[in-house]
């Protein structure tokens, strides 16, 4: 295995704030100082995703790279997609600091960023000026004073479609004005046929629909019935959480919950969602996820691929090649062929209770 500087610079970062750590590094990651992660080659691992092949179902979630600054160099990390973002059609500022927190003792963050980035001609730049080596998804949201929020997708869809292989609207963000507008589902009906009608040119990438843990399921089954309706090509379940279930008892600030103790609650919510689903629309698994069994549990919940953010503050990019190596571990010991016969093996049947 090769020298994991990671141990060694966690006290340095954790010394930091949150935001300042960050940012060191994001600029470590330009400058070449991260090492690469060795590459595992387990043809067993491979998936398809949105008409791609793919050497492993993890990927790198929206929130690390908001502004495309590092996304090439996440492919050498070890992940086998990585998703930009989120990206508004304006720059913003997002809400004010401080708006990370950590949580060492339970390997988790809360956040009220309020998608902060440097706007989509920015971001559009970047991603024209640097090829992606492998999968790569742009995650959307609204400006939070937009007076049309809708159009703000429309615009950010027509924008990146030619830049990359999927798009993912993100309408579950609990920490902006206009966050959750379309997890009603007349809303997120129209949202979608202004999507469908728009051009986005002969290249037209995946679209896909990021939803959260939180929603109750009489709403969460409409939501699902118009994205199926609106033949969505994904569902990535899900965002944080604004519960505090899996914290110690005590004061948090606002924000969305992530890492650790979102794991049960996600991994629920991506159960039912493909329950709802029944294998119609691949699914992608976020929330909580620290090691190759919680890879796999959302793999046999449903998911046919996976993405981490929080797990990288108290794992490092190490975490990466361990997640995928344990994940092989795990489909040879359960005696699959492949990870596609895993996926869904544990997902209810529809209108079953978890």
């Amino acid at each position: 295995m090769p020298f994991d500087p990671f141990p060694l610079v966690q006290p340095l970062l954790f010394r930091l704030d949150p935001e300042r750590a960050h940012e060191v590094t994001l600029r470590a990651l330009e400058a070449n100082l991260v090492p690469p992660q060795p590459a595992v080659d387990e043809p067993l691992l491979a998936i398809d995703l949105f008409g791609r092949r793919l050497a492993h179902p993890v990927g790198l979630a929206a929130g690390f790279d908001k502004n495309a600054r590092v996304f090439a160099r996440m492919y050498a990390q070890g992940f086998s997609h990585v998703e930009v973002g989120g990206v508004t059609p304006l720059p913003q500022t997002g809400n004010p600091r401080p708006r990370v927190f950590r949580y060492p003792g339970e390997r988790a963050a809360i956040n009220k960023m309020g998608f902060p980035n440097d706007g989509a001609d920015a971001v559009a730049k970047r991603l024209a000026a640097t090829r992606a080596p492998g999968m790569l998804g742009v995650n959307l949201a609204s400006n939070a004073q937009s007076r049309d929020p809708a159009n703000d997708f429309v615009v950010l869809a027509q924008r990146f479609a030619p830049l990359c292989d999927y798009l993912t609207l993100d309408i579950s963000c609990p920490n902006t004005e206009n966050g959750q507008l379309f997890l009603d589902p007349l809303r997120l009906r129209d949202l979608l046929a202004r999507i469908a009608a728009a051009d986005l040119g002969a290249a037209r990438p995946a679209i896909a629909a990021k939803l959260a843990p939180d929603i109750d399921d009489d709403v969460l089954e409409s939501l699902v019935t118009v994205l199926l309706e609106a033949r969505i090509d994904g569902i990535v379940v899900g965002n944080t959480t604004s519960r505090r279930d899996g914290l110690p008892a005590g004061t948090y600030p606002p924000g969305g919950l992530s890492g650790t103790p979102l794991f049960a609650r996600s991994t629920a919510q991506l159960a039912r969602v493909a329950a709802l689903t029944d294998g119609t629309v691949p699914l992608i698994g976020v929330g909580g996820i620290a090691s190759g069994p919680d890879a796999y549990a959302k793999i046999r919940a449903g998911a046919t691929a996976v993405q981490l953010y929080t797990g990288l503050i108290y794992g490092g990019t190490a975490l990466v090649t361990r997640i995928v190596r344990e994940l092989g571990v795990l489909l040879l010991r359960d005696g699959y062929g492949s990870l596609s016969e895993a996926i869904g093996h544990d997902r209810p049947a529809r209108g079953e209770q978890l």
